[in-house]
């Protein structure tokens, strides 16, 4: 789970470390950096929740876009400002040109402007706003309800629903059909269904 201490959530890069003084070397390896954080947190085999509490911006909502899951409390907001300071979020735009509909991304991208925590619910950046006092035991039971269930039919899971999302809607139920196939061809997938039929818990591998 990606958490925060304090009013920001995360404010993304910091524009000291992108002046000519760094130069374009170091200025390359820090998005190359920062890029692959953002495809390990896809390509995790867990599910990575943020929990928000505070304002996102730039690779900050850049981070938010990447989770599989992310609860905010009704006081986040989210912007991709960096045109405002002459460099456009071009990295933060892909993941939340994934996250959100283009017009929604674009208009972000080019005022800069936030969203408040009910618009990026509405148009699919986060997963669930709650109160603030409510927003860590809220975060907290998603996690701990995942975490009961079994973490390679979940790993599976995930992986499958990434790698079928580009694909045309013939490919991507091949590709669903096939991970089911796994799926009942893993210990845990045979011990729910034995659990199921037997009216007891599951006893999952781990």
């Amino acid at each position: 789970m990606l958490t925060a201490e304090g009013p920001v959530f995360s404010s993304g890069h910091d524009l000291k470390e992108l002046t000519d003084a760094k130069g374009r070397d170091y200025h390359a390896e820090v998005f190359q950096t920062c890029s692959e954080v953002m495809m390990l947190i896809r390509n995790h085999p867990v599910p990575i929740l943020a929990m928000v509490n505070g304002l996102a911006t730039a690779a900050g909502c850049q981070l938010v876009a990447s989770c599989d899951v992310a609860v905010a409390s009704d006081k986040s907001s989210f912007a991709t400002p960096g045109v405002n300071v002459g460099l456009f979020c071009s990295t933060p735009a892909v993941a939340l040109g994934r996250a959100v509909p283009r017009k929604v991304a674009l208009e972000m991208l080019f005022t800069g402007e936030p969203i408040s925590a009910q618009e990026a619910l509405r148009h699919g950046l986060v997963s669930k706003v709650v109160p603030e006092d409510q927003l860590e035991a809220e975060t907290m039971r998603i996690a701990k309800k995942i975490a009961s269930l079994s973490r390679p039919v979940v790993a599976l899971g995930k992986a499958t629903f990434y790698k079928q999302l580009p694909q045309d809607l013939g490919t991507a139920y091949f590709l669903a059909s096939q991970a089911m196939v796994d799926n009942l061809a893993l210990q845990d997938g045979q011990e729910g269904i034995e659990a199921f039929i037997q009216k007891r818990k599951p006893i999952w591998s781990r």
